[in-house]
């Protein structure tokens, strides 16, 4: 499939982490089921209610400290490691999963959970495990604090560093993400315009799974670490 000193390049979506108990946005029950994303995901929502959006975001970070990662994410840190090429990991999800298992320089382009953001002068900082909407800012003392993630209808972070990353990648693979917000979604055409091979790990076929070379579906705890046992040899 490849030679042993490719570069890799990973996305990382909310399936790969649902495994771990934290919920993605179609999931039934959970977080998700009792808000709509526009009143907790953008950045009018906040506008209109910073109470209740702080609110979310802290029973997610509360989740998101008492998750452990799976099978899945240790086997990425596993590859990272272990491989000669240069192994890059870009996630969508906003928790410390990746981290927690071992992997490092991870790129996270929906922003953090652990962090907090001031909307009027930019400033970020380690967020407290609970934030409410009078924090004021260590920088400009405003109190326009808000999780530094990113919401609908903004841009998410490192997209100029990922074009590169993408640009530069032998192999490109998704796992775990429905490929159906855009940026992210048009990270296989982008990989494979370059002259990536290109793989899918999910639960079932996502919306862009024609566009892959090659598909392989079930949980990303059992799929994944069969997988990098395959390219460590």
């Amino acid at each position: 499939m490849h030679v042993m000193s490719d570069k890799i390049v990973i996305l990382t979506g909310a399936g790969i982490s649902a495994e771990s108990g934290l919920g993605t946005f179609r999931d039934e029950g959970g977080l998700w089921a009792r808000h709509r994303i526009e009143d907790v995901a953008t950045p009018e929502g906040f506008a209109r209610d910073p109470i209740l959006v702080h609110e979310f975001y802290n029973a997610r970070r509360a989740q998101a400290a008492k998750a452990q990662p799976n099978a899945g994410h240790q086997a990425l840190a596993q590859l990272a490691a272990q491989h000669p090429g240069e192994v890059v990991v870009i996630t969508q999800n906003v928790d410390d999963l990746h981290e927690k298992a071992g992997s490092q320089g991870v790129i996270h382009m929906h922003g953090t959970l652990s962090g907090a953001l001031c909307s009027a002068c930019g400033h970020r900082w380690q967020a407290e495990l609970v934030m409410q909407p009078q924090d004021s800012c260590p920088h400009c003392a405003g109190t326009t604090t808000r999780p530094d993630v990113v919401w609908f209808g903004e841009i998410p972070y490192a997209m100029q560093t990922i074009e590169t990353h993408l640009a530069e990648a032998d192999l490109f693979v998704s796992i775990g993400t429905s490929a159906q917000v855009y940026p992210a979604a048009n990270f296989v055409q982008a990989a494979a315009a370059a002259g990536a091979r290109t793989l899918e790990f999910n639960l079932e076929p996502s919306a862009m799974a024609t566009r892959f070379d090659d598909c392989r579906y079930g949980p990303a705890s059992k799929t994944l670490p069969r997988w990098v046992a395959e390219i460590l040899g």
